[in-house]
């Protein structure tokens, strides 16, 4: 019997090709680079900062950090610092153009570990449906990374709707993963804006796909959730009962919270062993995936030690969880050999 390949669908870079336009034109795109006692890193003009780990930018270092973890495949996405919904469309179009053709690069050079998620310029729709179009056409990406929210404008908006059809139409997986252009009352200390607001804006957004009815017109729409949902399965009870209770659940006549949470797919990132086993019996372990979020420090050293700790997750099931999900998202299947091979898109 074939093994089933370990995947990561939850994995973040830099491409080279973006750092280096950043280096010509900081201005451009707001950010600038600094050397610092831990090495150089890269700073956004609002103060945020992120470090430069050769993983975020080279093939081979990104699939030694794979190996270390032991798994077979990770879908790379650009990290969310570079999603530059705030700046003019044009700038926006040309970053997304250069990190998708980045991210293309450093599949190229490990077509057997890798696979390419694009980012798009999610200000300007068409803009977006274009650049969506031209990376599955040249690229063959399956996938797509899109904030939760468009700066504050939330992704369920009639606006997005177009890029959102597309993607089913197209048979295109979203990531939707959180981002901050400024911070929160009682988020900016203590690090809160990631460890409260990313979980928060997660849920927020899958309510607002939910309640808009997003979710009824697309029906055939694939959305994966970071960081285990964040809220999302441990509050669905409330969602539920707020919609049987109150009248402003139903203005889009959306259908039930209860019944849309299988909708979703979940990346498996919750940094807890109790947390992951009621993640997968909430929702089903077809719809879980593995995610590391590497090479972040708020990643997942240990995947699948953490999949491990799950009581009472047969064989058939941890297969889904450890890649078959993944496969299926990526229109893939598993050969003889173990490897993973693409099955036609006919769409």
């Amino acid at each position: 019997m074939a093994k089933t390949p370990r995947i990561d669908v939850h994995s973040h870079v830099f491409p080279r090709e973006m750092l280096d336009l950043i280096r010509a034109r900081p201005h451009d795109y707001g950010m600038r680079f600094a050397v610092t006692d831990n090495g150089e890193k890269l700073m956004r003009d609002d103060g945020h900062v992120s470090p430069l780990f050769d993983e975020f930018f080279d093939a081979d270092a990104k699939v030694a950090g794979m190996d270390r973890k032991g798994l077979d495949i990770s879908v790379i996405s650009p990290t969310p610092m570079i999603y530059f919904y705030n700046i003019d469309v044009d700038r926006a179009i040309t970053a997304a153009r250069v990190t998708n053709d980045g991210v293309a690069n450093m599949v190229a050079k490990r077509t057997d570990r890798l696979r390419g998620m694009a980012t798009l310029p999610m200000q300007n729709a068409d803009a977006a449906v274009a650049e969506l179009e031209r990376v599955v056409k040249d690229y063959g990406f399956r996938s797509v990374e899109l904030g939760c929210t468009i700066v504050w404008d939330q992704l369920a908006e009639k606006r997005y709707r177009p890029v959102l059809k597309r993607a089913q139409e197209l048979k295109v997986f979203i990531f939707t993963h959180p981002h901050f252009t400024g911070e929160r009352c009682g988020l900016e200390t203590y690090y809160l804006s990631n460890l409260v607001g990313f979980p928060l804006d997660t849920v927020t957004m899958a309510a607002h796909l939910m309640f808009s009815g997003a979710l009824d017109e697309l029906p055939e729409l694939n959305i994966v959730l970071a960081h285990g949902g964040g809220y999302l399965p441990y509050q669905i009870g409330r969602l539920a009962h707020g919609y049987s209770v109150r009248k402003e659940p139903h203005v889009n006549k959306a259908s039930s919270p209860r019944d849309l949470l299988r909708r979703f797919y979940f990346d498996a990132l919750t940094h807890d062993d109790k947390a992951l086993a009621f993640l997968v019996q909430q929702v089903g372990a077809d719809r879980v995936m593995l995610g590391t979020d590497a090479p972040f420090d708020m990643g997942e050293q240990n995947p699948l030690a953490r999949l491990d700790t799950v009581p009472c997750l047969g064989k058939a099931d941890r297969a889904r969880v450890l890649g078959l999900n993944a496969l299926g998202l990526l229109g893939e299947n598993v050969s003889a050999s173990g490897s993973a091979r693409q099955v036609a898109n006919s769409s």
